[in-house]
């Protein structure tokens, strides 16, 4: 792994066919290594057994009966990421608690997470066992505790608890895709930019440069770390689009 000189341009939260993204693992490393990205963390929703959207709309997921083969081919395309792309791939789950109660609803990504963790008691619990795995916990598209934004699943539980969850989470998305989340800014939380990516042309949009080397535990310690990062919105990424 080379010490970058540079920030990292980094995908920190995007979504495979593993659960509700429409591209395989594979094309998804393409795409970002081909539009020039050094480090792609994938995350796939892991969820409490009685969620309540998959009942409805039959989704897959992360569970126990897949996690091995899920972590197995990010382990055999890291590989392949590196040489092909300089990209850096790293393991991860978006730790999904749904609910048809906003104020209930959670999600959270686990950066670097390479175990399942279980959503049946709640996203407190599950944040505070992913981080004691070692992961850096990322609070995800925390909408704020106003009107229901025009969302399928809003997601109100951090911003109106994120006080009782400091020490469970690292940093919180600023961006997520191209929403802005302005009670983060205000709030002065650490913040980071996530494209939350399940389609590819959801790829030009807003990102996070670190400035570590490009290596997993560097950037995970990175991010549970108080040391600032670098938002950045991406102009259109013609030769990604193209490929």
């Amino acid at each position: 792994m080379r010490r970058s000189a540079r920030p990292l341009l980094c995908e920190l939260h995007a979504h495979t066919t593993w659960s509700d993204g429409e591209l395989s693992l594979g094309p998804l490393v393409d795409l970002y290594g081909t539009a020039g990205f050094d480090v792609l963390c994938v995350t796939d929703h892991v969820l409490r057994r009685d969620d309540p959207w998959p009942l409805r709309h039959g989704r897959p997921s992360v569970d126990t009966s897949n996690v091995g083969a899920y972590l197995a081919e990010i382990e055999r395309e890291r590989a392949r990421a590196l040489s092909a792309h300089g990209l850096l791939l790293v393991p991860g789950f978006e730790l999904t608690y749904n609910d048809p109660n906003a104020d209930r609803a959670c999600h959270a990504v686990a950066v670097g997470l390479h175990s399942l963790v279980v959503m049946d008691d709640g996203p407190a619990a599950a944040m505070e066992q992913a981080r004691a795995a070692g992961a850096a916990i990322l609070a995800a598209h925390p909408h704020d505790s106003g009107p229901t934004p025009a969302v399928p699943s809003p997601t109100r539980y951090f911003a109106r608890h994120w006080r009782q969850l400091r020490g469970l989470f690292d940093r919180v998305e600023l961006f997520n895709g191209q929403h802005l989340f302005s009670w983060v800014a205000e709030a002065r939380l650490p913040a980071v930019a996530c494209g939350d990516l399940h389609r590819p042309e959801q790829l030009p949009g807003w990102t996070t440069l670190i400035p570590c080397e490009q290596d997993e535990q560097a950037l995970v310690d990175y991010l549970r770390s108080a040391r600032p990062v670098l938002l950045t919105r991406l102009e259109q990424p013609t030769v990604a689009l193209a490929a």
